[in-house]
């Protein structure tokens, strides 16, 4: 038989064990790891980053001699780039394809990783970059999407090897 002093601790050490046991349990149960969300790059963007609604707004590309249409997508980064137009910006060459500019105030933002690059994409990198993709490619890096131009043919010729003037305008 137990004395009561010994039935005490004994209590005492059960009911330890099994708050801890539970508060183990209930640790682990939070830390569970939630799913993960859907690879989106073969299909439409759910954050709204890539809506493929046209906002109706056609801009005019100027490169040189060369002009290019394109749309702009519906939000709220094309609407702010909108209000910059018309912009004649001068664009630095990087990795051999894309064009990009640094604004000196940031625009709205809404980066997603769109997994592949396609020739004609206009898209904002952080929230200061203007991009224009002259050669399609994989990437892991996010972006902003603004638009695209319709037909991109003669873009890469025009766009040439270095640093390129460029204007931006609303037809």
């Amino acid at each position: 038989m137990y004395t009561t002093a010994q039935y005490l601790t004994i209590m005492k050490h059960t009911l330890v064990i099994i708050f801890s046991l539970l508060f183990i349990s209930a640790s682990c149960a939070s830390c569970k790891k939630e799913p993960s969300a859907p690879n989106n790059s073969d299909t439409e963007n759910i954050n709204g980053n890539d809506n493929t609604n046209p906002t109706g707004s056609k801009m005019k590309i100027k490169i040189g001699p060369s002009t290019f249409s394109a749309t702009l997508l519906d939000n709220p980064t094309a609407t702010a780039f909108k209000a910059l137009l018309p912009l004649t910006i001068n664009m630095r060459d990087l990795n051999s394809n894309e064009k990009f500019f640094d604004f000196a105030n940031g625009l709205p933002t809404n980066a997603a990783n769109p997994g592949n690059i396609q020739t004609g994409d206009l898209m904002l990198y952080g929230n200061k970059t203007l991009v224009l993709f002259y050669k399609s490619f994989s990437t892991s890096y996010s972006y902003t999407k603004l638009g695209r131009i319709t037909d991109i043919t003669g873009l890469t010729a025009a766009l040439g090897a270095g640093n390129v003037t460029i204007t931006f305008e609303l037809e």
